[in-house]
Order: structure tokens, then sequence, then C-alpha cells
């Protein structure tokens, strides 16, 4: 076993290896950007290097910056985690040829599955079922739009590197595809470097199905059975479970027969994944499944096959690369239970998913799982850090097991509504409406799940009296936890013979709220709201919503939503943002990819202006409204959130 190991990675995956390593007796090197110097992977670590500045292109993904550090602190080997250079084969070359041991695959398996179409070549050659496309090297438009009309729309077209849903969008009709072409090539190219593509039949109702698989350098391979990751907004995997709901034995038994011919038919070493499409138009039937690609990496997901089989994978991946055969016999990995993992992320599902930043001022996870079950949190963040614009915006993940899939999924239910986050808008409220969808619960997924119910998914209702009450207590310090049932300290001055009120105004949304808070000499409060919500509520501070109190703010819980109001500073002017209320601002940080309008044009609800790159992943900005553009942020430039981006001629700014 090693002695040290550098992990070039960040977030949840760098502490999620340390804590292997540390049971295993390995001590561990932590790399970090300007933006991570305090970041939780670096106070875990034994030891930690500094490798640059926050953009990952000047520092995770310097790869010569990563050897040098390894090589200058001693350590032997390099995890790679996932995401980054994990798939990076020359940079596996650059490991190796310092000789140092990459805890991965060889660069000749990462080559062999790292292009979509040369990898489905040679799974045809070794016997692997295929989905219908083009996967050849000409990439001439008039040639990509033929073979989309020969396939058949709907069509996929996907970027031949990479993965993540990045470089991927469905078309269903010819005169969309130059378009969906070009936005794919560009998303590609600013993801992978490469904006080259391949063109698929589009299945019409998929499941995504993965089976884990694990290698060593003895010609060994074996299945950790499967993974469903139907679940999906934008191509993107939300909720994953293990083992896939329906899985009948007749295509379990099929599936990962193939899975194991894959992987050995690259020699691979290491945890991977081999993705799957399967058509569920007519129930899960053997014949019905294709090839998509082969992770070789560890997989965001891995937390559940672990659970499933009692087998930790990280450790999997020390002993193999440092020379031990497999742990186990294929025979000895038995399947236990169901389990379900939610990815939660600093988004904001009811604008699209667009990513978001902030501060973490509260974060509290559930403390136990409810009985019967086991729990477990994935992440790398703490309260009081910041979600970086730098990085994947991804806070935790939420891992439950249980007896079965019903236990389990209410066991992830009940973590989902015991998990508060304020600072940041967060998409815990979408993932506990998904995990109550009647067909989630069912095991009725697909892939078009999210997008059919995606309205009803990402509503939020308004905020009742009864919370918007408790956000009024809560910002006096009545609500503050270990606040004292004493109106006299909570409330401060004194009045005689009447109860002590207090006016507080919030702010939701775009409404102004004013509230009267009266400390009652029973220990209770009294709020009082201005019309229209016209309430008078008494409350007990037993049995308040928990509330957060950060800075200019407070949250208020209730399940799995968190409604955050602003609190006006009283002394502080007007707000003077009302300017530019027309203006269109950027909903998160970000490079203006293309401009597709001018100052002084005319146009129309819902026109596409401008498309915002953020997380490379594109987003496409419209017209809120008709009229006149007076100004338009120019091609190329890096906005922050807020930003604005269009300003009309009728804002009176013109």
């Amino acid at each position: 076993m090693f002695g040290k190991i550098l992990i070039a990675n960040r977030g949840e995956i760098a502490c999620r290896v340390i804590r292997t390593a540390r049971k295993l007796g390995v001590r561990t090197v932590a790399v970090y950007s300007d933006a991570d110097a305090r970041a939780l992977h670096v106070e875990m670590a034994d030891e930690a290097v500094h490798i640059g500045p926050s953009p990952i292109g000047e520092s995770y993904l310097r790869g010569d910056k990563i050897v040098a550090a390894t090589l200058a602190t001693g350590a032997e080997a390099i995890h790679p985690g996932y995401g980054f250079l994990s798939e990076n084969p020359d940079f596996v070359d650059q490991v190796t040829a310092a000789g140092l041991v990459f805890i991965g695959p060889s660069a000749a398996s990462i080559r062999a599955m790292g292009l979509k179409d040369a990898a489905k070549r040679l799974m045809e050659t070794a016997g692997v079922p295929v989905v219908p496309g083009y996967h050849g090297e000409a990439q001439e438009i008039v040639l990509l739009a033929s073979k989309a009309r020969e396939i058949g729309y709907p069509v996929l077209i996907k970027a031949r590197a990479g993965g993540g849903g990045k470089g991927m969008r469905r078309v269903d009709h010819p005169d969309d595809f130059s378009e969906a072409l070009s936005g794919a090539r560009r998303e590609a190219k600013a993801a992978f470097g490469d904006d080259r593509v391949l063109v698929e039949k589009y299945v019409d109702k998929p499941r995504h199905i993965e089976v884990q698989v694990f290698g060593d350098n003895f010609g060994n391979a074996v299945h950790l059975f499967e993974r469903d990751c139907s679940a999906q907004r934008r191509h993107q995997k939300v909720i994953e479970e293990a083992p896939a709901p329906g899985m009948t034995p007749a295509l379990r038994k099929a599936m990962t027969e193939a899975a194991v011919k894959a992987a050995k038919a690259i020699n691979y070493s290491g945890a991977g994944t081999i993705e799957f499409i399967v058509d569920a138009s007519e129930g899960l039937k053997a014949d019905r499944f294709w090839f998509m690609e082969m992770n070789t990496r560890l997989q965001v997901e891995h937390p559940v096959t672990e659970v499933v089989t009692g087998v930790d994978l990280v450790e999997w991946q020390l002993r193999v690369a440092s020379g031990e055969k497999l742990p186990k016999t294929q025979g000895e990995i038995a399947l236990s239970g169901h389990a379900f993992e939610a990815r939660l992320y600093a988004e904001d599902a009811a604008k699209g998913f667009l990513p978001a930043t902030g501060m973490l001022h509260h974060l509290k996870f559930p403390d136990a799982p409810p009985e019967g079950a086991a729990m477990r949190i994935e992440t790398g963040v703490r309260a009081g850090d910041a979600i970086s614009p730098f990085y994947d915006p991804m806070i935790a993940k939420l891992v439950v097991h249980g007896k079965d899939r019903t236990t389990a999924l209410g066991a992830l239910r009940d973590a989902l509504t015991r998990t508060e986050v304020a600072g940041s808008t967060v998409n815990t409220a979408f993932l506990a409406a998904l995990a109550a969808d009647a067909d989630f619960a069912a095991g009725d997924v697909d892939t078009g799940l999210i997008g059919r119910h995606q309205e009803a998914l990402t509503a939020i209702p308004a905020p009742s009296d009864e919370t918007i009450a408790a956000a009024a207590l809560a910002a006096t310090d009545a609500g503050a936890p270990g606040a004292a049932a004493d109106p006299w300290s909570t409330l401060s001055g004194y009045a005689h013979f009447h109860l002590l009120a207090r006016r507080i105004r919030l702010r939701h949304g775009e409404e102004n709220i004013l509230a009267r808070v009266s400390a009652r000499p029973d220990g209770r409060f009294q709020v009082a709201l201005e019309a229209p919500h016209d309430a008078v509520n008494t409350h007990d501070l037993r049995t308040m919503p928990h509330a957060a109190r950060w800075p200019g703010h407070v949250t208020v819980f209730e399940g799995a939503v968190g409604y955050t109001f602003a609190v006006p500073d009283p002394l502080a002017k007007a707000d003077e943002a009302g300017a530019a209320s027309g203006s269109l601002r950027a909903p998160m940080p970000g490079l203006v990819k293309l401009v597709r309008a001018a100052a002084g044009d005319a146009v129309i609800k819902g026109q596409p202006l401008l498309i915002l790159e953020a997380m490379k992943m594109e987003h496409m900005i419209a017209a809120p409204h008709d009229g006149v553009i007076a100004e338009i942020a120019a091609e190329g430039a890096q906005v922050s959130d807020g930003t604005v981006l269009v300003r009309f001629a009728e804002d009176g700014q013109g």
C-alpha cells in the first residue's frame, strides 16, 4: 500500500478520498487554488500545496503543477477524483513519466473510451450492443444533417469528448438541426476543447442505467451491479438509485455481462462505469439496451453502489493501483437493500436550474436517519464557505439506504425536509418534490420525467402568513437560536400598560411587507401583518418554524422549502435599483458567449438576445418584453451576478 498520495481534485470527492486513505493509514496531500485556500479538503489533508489562481485552467487543470507538487511532497501516487484531469490520458502519461502511479486506468484504456464514436466502434467489435447513429470522422454539416435524416428524427447531437450533458442537443425537426449543431459545438469546445460531435437516434422513453465495473492488473474484472440515473435535468443527473427499479433478472444478466465484456476489451484496471440507454417503452427487456459510453473514473454517484454492496470503491482503487488483486470475486459481491443519492446544488430550479453563488451562512444536515434506514452525507463545504463561480456548485450528496425501495425513499424524503441551507439559492425543494412525485415513487422513471413535470416540480408556493410572521419574529432577535422566552430580553425598551411593539420591514421577491411584533407578558409574541395579509397571529417559540438569520436576511424553513426575506436597514436609503427596473440583468456570473441583437434593435418578448455561458453550459437570455434596445453587453464580456446585460429605451435611460 502507498505511504502517501496526492489528490488532484477539490470539494466533496477530495474529502471522500481523504477519509478512506486515513482509514488505510495512507497520508494525503491536497492541492488548492486561491479560491480554495480555506476549503474543507485543505483542512482535512495531512499536507496542502497551492497550485495557482482560481480559474481551473490556471490551477486544477495544470498537470505540470500537480506532478511537481507530488514530487515535492514525496507522494507516490495521484488520485484524480472525477472531473478535471481524471480522464485525460496525456496527464496519465505525465504522471507515469515522472515515475509516479496514477490511481486509475491506463492512458491506453482512457484513450480507447475517450471519444464516443471510437468507443462505440470498439464496442461493436467486442459484441456489445450499440445505439443506432453516426459515429464517423467527417463533421461537415451537410453530412451530419443527412445522417440525421437517415437515422430518423428525433435525434441527439452529442460531443465526441466528455459528458455531463455538455455539448448535447435533442433535435426534433430538420429545420432546427443547424442551430442545435452550432450550440452543441460551441459548448463542446468550451468544455472539452473538442467541437466534434456524433449523431444518434433519440429513444422515446429512455432509461439511463449504468453498471459499475472494476478491473485489476491481473486480467480480472467484475461488476458491482447497476445504478439507475434516469432522473435527469438538461442531461445531468439529479437523483440516482441502486438497484434499478423494475430490473429483471434477464436484463441484469445481459447488461452486467456486456459491461464486464466492455471492460475486458480494453484491459481495464480500476473503477469504471459502463453507461447504457434502455428503451423502457414496453418495460425492461434484455434486447432493448445499448452502450452509450464508458466513464473511465469513479462516478459522482458511486456511494449508492457502495451502500448496497458493502464495498469501499476508493479502497479498491488504492489497493489495485498499489499492485493488489481485486479484493473480491464476482460470486462474493451481493446486493443488499436499496439506496438513493440526491445531489444538493446551489442553483435556481425555478429559473431553469441556473447555477447560483453565495455564502453558506447557515448549513445544517440531518443528525440521523429514520429508524430502519442508514444515511451518509458527502460534502466538501461547511457553514461559512462560499459557493464560487469558478467550480461546480454542488453543496452535498445525501445518500440513504433501506431494506427496500419504499424504506429508502422515505428516508430520502425525510433527509431533504431536514436539510437547511441559507445564503444561496438551492434545489432542496425541487429534490423533495421529485422524491414525492407519483411516477418517481412508483419507479416509473425515464430521462424525460423531470422535463414533463418541471413546472410542478419547481413551483414554490407563496409564503403563508404564518411564514411571514415567523420571519418578522426572527428578525427581532426573538427567533434567534437560544433566545430567551422573556419578552424584555428579545424586544428592547419598555412600555407601561400596553404591549411593546416593534415595526419590522421585510421584502420577499418584489413584495414589501410591514409587520408589527409585540412581546406579551406570558413569553409569547403577537405579530400583526399589514394588508393584504390582514393576519394577526400569536406565536410560541416552542412551535415556531426554524429560521436562520444572516446579514440583511432571514430564511424560514418549512419542510424542504426555505423562504428567504430581505430585512432592509431602516436607516438606509430607499433601494435605488428601481432606476433600471426594466433592464435585463445577469442571473448568474458568466461569459457573454454570443450576442444576437444590437443597440437600436426593436425586439419582441421571448426573442433570443444573447447566450451566457456559466459552468461550461450555455443559457439563452431572451427579451422579457417588447421594446427597443438602448444598450447590450459586449460579446466576450465576463459579467457578475446582477450585471445589466440589456437596457431598453423605455427605461428612460436609452
